[in-house]
């Protein structure tokens, strides 16, 4: 890795919904929009072997600049630390500029697109060292940063596309599950904020066994209804035991959201990643769009402002926006 054929490259990471009702911590889809670039380049005032994070735009200025603890600047790290394991340490230094396009806080996946933008980026420009499902360990430490937990129902699909099964994490074993071509996703985020460690702290340590063979049954579901393009399953299979009785609580007007969805067509819907997003799986677009407004409606009845969009589960994940 003596010798670069590129000084800078631009990454793009995609929103994503996490958890999908029955699979936390285990499933997650890819949206089309928002997301978060991240631009890594060369930067001879960084010692070699190391990185630094030299902006972070569209934060409010909110999150660490300090390259330890900010996300993308982990997952980066950890790329390096994995090419100098392998004895092939990066001769270079790395600056990273981050832009965020989506809010803090919302349940879609904004620090793992963080993470995978950059570690997508930072891949590209030393020569593609690492296979993609490789970077989604990488960008997973970010998450570490993040909330705590190493979990990857965020970055597989942040950098994958489409739908993403963890099926384990030790090691780290990524399945793509194929997606029913009228399969439509109706995305609401209320205007709040629900931190992840607090989502995640709002769970009790243990639960009952009824509870688990449920939620079991209910994942092996989801991905059969997937499989067999069957929503009438895909539909019954969209129940939250594990952590939506938790977390609904945290939700603006969640009740009613839901209820929205459902009534207006939507084979189910639950909470996207911590929330305070809400997500419905819907067959059809037409049927997506009425359940956008219905579901923002919901939320913008209690005085809370929303933004809404329908979005199809994108096959694609972190991509080159720009390099030279």
């Amino acid at each position: 890795m003596d010798e670069l054929q590129l000084s800078r490259v631009r990454a793009f990471a995609p929103a994503t919904v996490a958890n999908v009702a029955c699979g936390f911590d285990i499933f997650g889809f890819a949206v089309d929009s928002p997301g978060d670039e991240a631009t890594v380049y060369v930067d001879a005032s960084v010692p070699a072997g190391e990185a630094r994070i030299a902006s972070v735009k569209g934060d409010g200025g909110r999150l660490p600049v300090e390259v330890s603890r900010n996300t993308a600047g982990v997952a980066v790290l950890a790329l390096l630390e994995a090419l100098k394991a392998a004895d092939r340490p990066c001769r270079f230094g790395l600056s990273i500029e981050l832009e965020k396009g989506m809010p803090l806080g919302s349940g879609l996946g904004s620090s793992a697109a963080s993470a995978a933008a950059a570690v997508f980026a930072a891949n590209r420009l030393l020569g593609e060292p690492f296979a993609e499902e490789r970077l989604v360990a990488f960008a997973a430490e970010g998450e570490r940063a993040a909330c705590g937990s190493a979990h990857a129902d965020n970055a597989g699909p942040a950098l994958l596309g489409g739908f993403v099964l963890v099926r384990a994490y030790e090691p780290l074993d990524l399945v793509r599950i194929p997606v029913p071509t009228e399969l439509w996703c109706a995305l609401v985020h209320p205007h709040a904020e629900v931190s992840t460690k607090e989502a995640r702290d709002a769970l009790p340590a243990q639960y009952p066994r009824a509870t688990l063979v449920a939620q079991s049954g209910n994942s092996a579901g989801l991905v059969a209804g997937l499989f067999a393009s069957d929503y009438g399953l895909i539909g019954r299979s969209l129940v939250d035991l594990v952590a939506e009785p938790w977390r609904a609580r945290l939700i603006p007007r969640y009740a009613q959201v839901k209820e929205a969805a459902l009534v207006s067509g939507a084979l189910g819907a639950g909470i996207s990643g911590s929330g305070p997003s809400v997500f419905a799986l819907v067959r059809g677009r037409d049927t997506a769009e009425r359940c956008t407004q219905a579901m923002k409606a919901a939320v913008e009845s209690g005085g809370l402002g929303c933004d809404a969009r329908v979005s199809r589960i994108m096959g694609t994940g972190a991509r080159v926006l720009t390099e030279e």
